[in-house]
């Protein structure tokens, strides 16, 4: 029997159309969105893939705009980070001669006016005619949205007032000028929308190298999967659901309306029905009209070339062949005539350099694309890619030879630095990207293209939109483009104006109170003593830091230790204020993320971090009354914060550090405590060495805990738990005491394995929820596996809480029966952990509760 749900609206793939459609629909029109994708990973093309455990390529976006753009903005909430390419993004190989193509139009201008001075002025007017063709392309883009009636009035009229938009581009550059060499250098590129000169559409020449790549060019700063991260996040306050591994078998038609879609989940195996009114599909114009039945509405539109893709991992950075990380076009001829029907590995071929461009990046790849006719493995397709004959894999060696061949030519001994190749050919786009036939582009950008009413957001099916590249135009923020304007056509009048307003408009400033996430670049690492290193993040373009945080503040930290990174978490050491942000790291000899940062991590590499987290801060308003700073080993950290921000204040009150350390050489921060004892009059320092002294004791504390009006305590989790007991016994009050205690993801990931063994012995018992009651005798459930504190969140109860993480203390309650499992973080002392104390956060239920908060 098949299932059935309800959706208001459902979008058929998760590229960044459909994203741009599913977000929108349902920021603005309040819908609940389902959006369904075939592939195992959501994203389209901005999907990545690791091979040989080190090396990421990614599958479409190779560069974009230096300028993200309003819509691009708006679909990562301005938090997208690019990284530019070298001023000449474009260096074009024509037998013969190359061109270099430079970032801004001016300066494209005159570097073809120096290399062509009798046809300056043919230059400046193919320029002006170039503005016209895009702005016709736009307006025709923009009608093709409206309903078949004024579509069929206003098509002819946009190609009488804007013709060079449907001129081919081959006959827009022989009107324009006469070089052959001039010519063949603006009609080259082609390669970034699909369609060669002969028969593409000036339009769409004019509007992707000639003017949306003109100002420059960037790569994102974490490959093309951190732009899609950031996009799928930006869906998560809308409530957009998202379903990988999701095959839609057909669009049910009925009465000329969408009323629902039939999906099969490829993983599970499982079929339902979903009912829905509404169904936006950025799977491409060809799959849509074949999911209703109507592929013979496209009869009329031209054949759309696939692509063989080169995947290369290097031993070494390719700077060493004299390449700063511009891409290499490399044309066989000066027309180009035969464009994507030349033999396989003979055609314009594009290469590009995204390690060089990703300061992200560990390990150098290298990625070659020539766009080829699909029929080139017409012998081979619909047979299982393990199944397929050896003449296949033999065609795939043969290509990768004959492409590395021409690198090599151009760079002598690129081959010999090449560790790793993989050809990706038709079969692979249509297998992972489900296209027709491996269509790499959509539809072909052709003047048919442009007149045809199927390459429109709008179908004849009510209901049904098209949205992605088909919807607008080729490449990632085409795609967006077709999103948005297939939601255009789905939401109101209303609701699209407040869309476009907001869309157009600025990008919210970050709320201070949420942490930023982003990636920050490693300027130097300095050993303090054998184990430990600090290390400095800087914003990637040397200016101010993305935000502020309060000293004793911490950072998380995604460490690249192997394809998909680890998090850790590291106290910042460096005081407020400053144009950086210091951490400092202990090298833990079985610790994954401490001995990439010991033995691997080199100036120039960015980081992904998010912060500031943590309460564990002091600020010069936080109270009157001397100060207690205990630092034990590495613990020290946060406190050289919070004496940095003491200094820079100018705080005069008594302040104590007292620093424990096992043997001399692991004391750290030397020189700088002495900078501070200079500018803090107040400052007292005891350093304690463990190994001649013994651990830090009730006599110690004795002389600095009297009259201690707050104290900062972090450390080892045993000393942590002592210290807190002699504080208490000397009389510190325990409201006075503030903690801390590292939390990283392997904590959690330990965390989550304890939970999932509780959820799974109680599923054996029969349990489905343990009651946790509270002293007034009220009570509230919690689900096997589930935290004291979630469960109390859950049920609406108030309990005292900061982190969620365990590195706080704020979540202290007390278990006065039941049995549970716990982990206490060092945060009480033995007579506080005798008494019931424990953390919420951590603390997962085994039977039923009775905490008193």
């Amino acid at each position: 029997m098949v299932e059935h749900e309800q959706a208001d609206v459902v979008v058929i793939g998760s590229g960044m159309g459909g994203l741009a459609a599913a977000r929108t629909i349902a920021q603005f029109g309040g819908r609940r969105v389902l959006v369904l994708e075939q592939h195992y990973t959501l994203g389209g093309m901005t999907h990545e893939f690791s091979r040989a455990g080190r090396f990421q390529f990614g599958t479409g976006l190779h560069y974009m705009s230096a300028d993200a753009g309003p819509f691009l903005e708006y679909m990562t909430d301005g938090r997208v980070q690019l990284q530019p390419l070298p001023d000449d993004y474009d260096v074009l190989h024509f037998p013969g001669y190359d061109f270099a193509v430079p970032a801004g139009r001016e300066q494209f201008r005159d570097r073809l006016a120096q290399q062509f001075p009798g046809e300056v002025g043919a230059v400046d007017n193919f320029l002006r005619t170039t503005r016209r063709a895009m702005t016709g392309l736009a307006a025709r883009n923009v009608l093709a949205s409206f309903p078949p009636a004024v579509r069929a009035m206003g098509f002819p009229i946009v190609q009488s007032l804007f013709p060079s938009t449907y001129r081919s581009v081959r006959e827009q550059v022989l009107r324009s000028f006469r070089d052959p060499r001039l010519r063949a250098i603006l009609a080259a590129r082609w390669g970034l929308y699909g369609t060669p000169p002969a028969t593409s559409a000036f339009g769409s020449h004019a509007s992707v190298p000639l003017t949306f790549f003109m100002g420059g060019t960037a790569h994102p700063v974490g490959g093309p999967k951190e732009l899609g991260r950031i996009v799928l996040e930006s869906l998560s306050p809308y409530g957009v659901e998202l379903r990988p591994r999701q095959r839609v078998d057909d669009i049910v038609v009925e009465r000329g309306r969408v009323t629902g879609l039939d999906v099969s989940d490829t993983a599970t195996g499982r079929r339902y029905h979903v009912r829905t009114g509404t169904v936006v599909s950025a799977a491409g114009v060809r799959n849509t009209y074949g999911l209703i039945g109507r592929s013979g509405d496209l009869a009329g539109l031209p054949e759309e070339p696939s692509a063989m893709m080169l995947f290369l991992g290097m031993d070494g950075s390719p700077a060493e062949f004299g390449v700063r990380g511009e891409n290499h076009w490399f044309m066989p001829d000066l027309d180009d005539h035969e464009g994507f029907h030349r033999a396989p590995g003979e055609g314009t071929l594009y290469v590009s350099f995204a390690s060089l461009n990703n300061p992200a990046a560990r390990f150098h790849t290298v990625e070659a694309l020539e766009l080829v006719d699909p029929k080139v493995v017409d012998q081979w397709r619909g047979t299982p890619e393990e199944e397929r004959p050896d003449s296949y894999r033999k065609l795939k060696a043969d290509l990768t030879e004959k492409l590395i061949a021409r690198l090599d030519r151009q760079w002598p001994g690129f081959r010999d630095r090449i560790a790793f190749a993989e050809l990706a050919t038709p079969l692979s786009f249509e297998t992972f990207q489900h296209s027709v036939l491996g269509s790499f582009y959509g539809l072909s950008a052709t003047p048919q293209r442009l007149r045809s009413a199927r390459a429109s957001c709008r179908t004849p099916v009510k209901g049904l939109f098209v949205a992605g590249q088909d919807a607008w135009g080729p490449g990632v923020v085409g795609a967006l483009a077709g999103g948005l304007m297939a939601a255009n056509t789905v939401l109101s009048p209303r609701q699209t104006g407040a869309m476009w307003r907001t869309v157009r408009g600025a990008v919210p400033a970050r709320d201070p109170g949420t942490p930023w996430q982003g990636y920050l670049r490693v300027t130097s690492v300095e050993a303090l003593t054998p184990n430990i290193r600090r290390i400095r993040l800087t914003p990637l373009d040397t200016g101010v830091m993305p935000f502020t945080f309060v000293a004793g503040q911490y950072l998380k930290v995604d460490v690249p230790v192997a394809v998909e990174p680890i998090e850790r978490s590291y106290s910042i050491c460096s005081g407020p204020g400053s144009s950086y942000v210091d951490i400092a790291v202990k090298h833990e000899p079985d610790g994954l993320g401490s001995s990439f940062l010991h033995r691997e991590i080199r100036a120039g590499l960015a980081l992904r971090v998010s912060g500031p987290h943590g309460e564990f801060t002091w600020a010069p308003d936080s109270g009157p009354g001397p100060l207690l700073l205990i630092g034990g080993g590495v613990g020290i950290t946060p406190l050289m914060s919070v004496l940095t921000a003491a200094a820079d204040a100018g705080h005069t009150g008594p302040v104590t550090l007292l620093a424990s350390f096992r043997t001399d050489e692991e004391v750290a921060f030397g020189p700088e405590i002495e900078q501070l004892r200079e500018r803090l009059p107040g400052l007292d320092v005891a350093i304690v060495v463990t190994g001649r002294q013994g651990r830090i004791g009730l006599e110690t504390l004795r002389p600095y805990a009297v009259g201690a009006a707050r104290v900062h305590l972090c450390g080892p989790a045993p000393m942590m738990q002592d210290v807190i007991g002699h504080l208490t016994a000397l009389g510190v009050p325990r409201a006075a005491i503030h903690t801390e205690a590292f939390v990283s993801g392997r904590s959690r990931e330990t965390r989550r394995e304890r939970a999932h063994a509780i959820a799974l012995a109680a599923a054996a018992t029969g349990v489905t929820e343990y009651t946790i009651g509270l002293p007034d005798g009220s009570a509230f459930p919690c689900h096997p596996g589930q935290s004291v504190l979630d469960a109390g969140n859950t049920a609406g109860i108030d309990l005292p809480q900061s982190c969620g993480e365990g590195a706080c203390g704020t979540c202290r309650v007390r278990v006065l029966s039941g049995a549970y499992e716990t982990d206490t973080r060092g945060m009480f002392s033995e007579a506080e952990l005798a008494e019931g104390w424990r953390l919420a956060c951590q603390t997962l239920p085994t039977e039923d509760l009775t905490i008193a908060p």
